[in-house]
């Protein structure tokens, strides 16, 4: 194994860094995260438009049984009134009149009410138009990070297939055995006395075996065991 051959590792090594990068990114896009919150916030916003649907529906239906009340106790006066200018007994007439009073006072508190509903129902579609507009906010903003996460998986994807091509390549270069080696245990410079791969310093004794350790040969980290590529970095 010449240095050259050794060296080329390097490449090798930044390669699947930053295939390791890129395939993380793929799989857990940035936006991955805040997606996830939206969804669950999303979700709690939208039990309370049930909600607040679900009060406002109420509300109209009591207006609804309200106007019904109203439009039966108008009938009733109408009808009387017509019965009163008709009737030839006048104690039918007054007791007409008598039942026209009642039915106009119900009518006033029935017209009162209406418009103390008719407020209550403002109100609650006012609210489920606000809790609607939080909803569309939080749908626009997964929207957008959604869309920018697909961007960045298909770039990553791309990323990914090119810098296959390029691991192949140099792959192509290493004699096939260096290559099997360093798939099963890694590689990293030596840098003065600490293995790049594993971060480990190398205590004395160590050192002296990888100075006596010929060029052209694999010297392993007594650490992790990854191939340390020597160079003019490494101090020796």
């Amino acid at each position: 194994m010449t240095p050259a051959d050794q060296r080329i590792l390097l490449d090798l090594v930044d390669l699947d860094r930053r295939i390791l990068v890129a395939e993380s990114t793929r799989k857990n896009p940035p936006q991955a995260a805040r997606i996830a919150e939206l969804t669950a916030q999303k979700q709690g916003q939208s039990q309370e438009l049930s909600q607040r649907l679900g009060a406002r529906d109420d509300v109209a239906l009591e207006l609804s049984r309200l106007e019904s009340d109203v439009k039966v106790a108008a009938a009733r006066r109408q009808r009387d009134q017509e019965r009163v200018a008709t009737a030839s007994d006048p104690k039918q007439a007054v007791a007409f009149e008598s039942e026209i009073a009642a039915l106009t006072k119900r009518l006033s508190d029935l017209e009162d009410a209406q418009l103390v509903i008719m407020e209550r129902l403002e109100e609650a579609e006012t609210a489920v138009n606000e809790q609607k507009a939080v909803i569309d906010v939080t749908n626009e903003e997964g929207a957008r990070l959604t869309a920018e996460a697909r961007e960045l998986i298909s770039k990553m994807t791309s990323e990914l297939d090119e810098l296959a091509r390029d691991r192949a390549a140099v792959v192509g270069r290493i004699p096939e055995a260096l290559a099997k080696q360093y798939d099963r245990v890694g590689a990293g410079l030596l840098t003065r006395n600490t293995c790049g791969a594993c971060n480990m310093v190398l205590n004395a004794t160590d050192l002296q075996e990888v100075r006596a350790t010929s060029v052209h040969e694999i010297a392993n980290c007594p650490s992790c065991g990854a191939i340390m590529v020597r160079t003019e970095e490494s101090g020796l």
